[in-house]
This record gives C-alpha cells, sequence and structure tokens, in this order.
C-alpha cells in the first residue's frame, strides 16, 4: 500500500496517478468521490465518512492481492501509523510517500489549478494554507524509512469529534465546513484507529456518529 503524505497542491495526486500505472495499482483519491457526489469540500462530516469507506475498501484491495494507492495527505502520525498497522494485519507491505512543497509555490499551485478547472478541485484561501502548514505534522526520517510499525493508540473518545487529543481540530486538505450535529460524522483518525485495534478486516468499519 502506497500512502500519499503532504500538504495541499504538494503534488500528491500526480505522484499517485504516475504509481498508478507504473505499479498497476488502484488509487484511492477522495476529491474525486466527493465532487461529483456532494460537489463540496466536506459535504456536513461527509468526507469523514468517505473516507472510512475508502480506508475500509483499500484493505479489501490489499487482501485480494491487489496493490493500493491511498491519496488522503494523511497529516498526522497517527493516522499514518494506523495505515501501517491495517496493511500489515492485512499481509502487506506499506510505503509513505512524503512531497514537500514551498509556501509560495504553494499558494501559486493552488491558485493556477483552481484557475485552470475549478469543478475538478476546491478553492482553499491563503489563510487557510497557512492554518494548515501549522498544523501539518512532517515525517521525520525514521518514520519514512523503518520497517517497524508502531502499535495504534488508544482510540479518540466518541465526544472529540473533529478535534485530536490536544485539542486542536484535526486538520484536512480543505477549509473546515460546518459539522454534523451528535449523530453525524467523527473524525476518520479515530476510526482509523479503531479498525486497526479492531483486527477484524472482514467487516465494515464502525458507524460514525
Amino acid at each position: 500500500m502506497y500512502v500519499m503524505v503532504g500538504l495541499p497542491a504538494s503534488g500528491k495526486t500526480t505522484r499517485a496517478r504516475q504509481l498508478e500505472t507504473d505499479c498497476r495499482s488502484l488509487r484511492l483519491t477522495p476529491d474525486e468521490w466527493m465532487i461529483p457526489l456532494f460537489a463540496q469540500a466536506e459535504a456536513s462530516g461527509k468526507r469523514d465518512v468517505l473516507e472510512g469507506r475508502l480506508v475500509w475498501l483499500a484493505i479489501r484491495i490489499l487482501e485480494v492481492g491487489v496493490d493500493v494507492i491511498v491519496d488522503f495527505g494523511v497529516w498526522s502520525k497517527d493516522e499514518r501509523s494506523a495505515l501501517r498497522h491495517l496493511a500489515a494485519q492485512a499481509g502487506a507491505d506499506c510505503e509513505l510517500v512524503y512531497l514537500a512543497v514551498e509556501e509560495a509555490e504553494q499558494r501559486h499551485r493552488v491558485e493556477a489549478r483552481f484557475a485552470a478547472d475549478p469543478k475538478s478541485t476546491f478553492e482553499i484561501h491563503p489563510g487557510d494554507l497557512a492554518l494548515y502548514r501549522g498544523q501539518f505534522q512532517v515525517p521525520d526520517h525514521d518514520e519514512l524509512t523503518s520497517a517497524a510499525v508502531d502499535p495504534p493508540r488508544p482510540a479518540i473518545p466518541p465526544g472529540s469529534r473533529g478535534r485530536r487529543c490536544d485539542g486542536r481540530r484535526r486538520p484536512h486538505d480543505h477549509p473546515p465546513q460546518p459539522r454534523a450535529g451528535p449523530k453525524g460524522a467523527v473524525d476518520d483518525e479515530r476510526v482509523l484507529v479503531t479498525l486497526a485495534q479492531n483486527g477484524d478486516r472482514h467487516q465494515a468499519p464502525p458507524p460514525r456518529g
């Protein structure tokens, strides 16, 4: 399993498409589902639900012997560790593909791609880019090269929807949108960790909300 890691406009999907062809892998890119289904970046929590289902699908794909590319960005080490753990449970290797991008170049790419084809992407404002850069946990050399897989940490309590254990809002590739109420989606970091702890790969992920 290839896991694309990086900020918006770092080149993740471009590289993922190259891997898709070169390695004959199945690519899962949430925006390519969110745009035709909901035409919104978050759609009141539906992105969390979609990403949870795509993670479940990725593991099922690995189990039948097909390589898969998870093109989510995965900004936190906890999320990346959970994905690596799930891949190991499925008997597959997991490679983190990290793409860095300088701040000025990122702004240029974001503006250029939205101007060129606004129907294929979401608008991101400069202030949000600065916020995202501060929230992104850059993977270090050990995380990118070590074969050791960290065990999943304790699951995030259901009441912490959309927040990390330190109280910060969970970062997304897109500006935060209004969240669903108590019955809405929870953040996909908790779902990833819960999946990793569950160990039953043949079950769908737990309800998100």
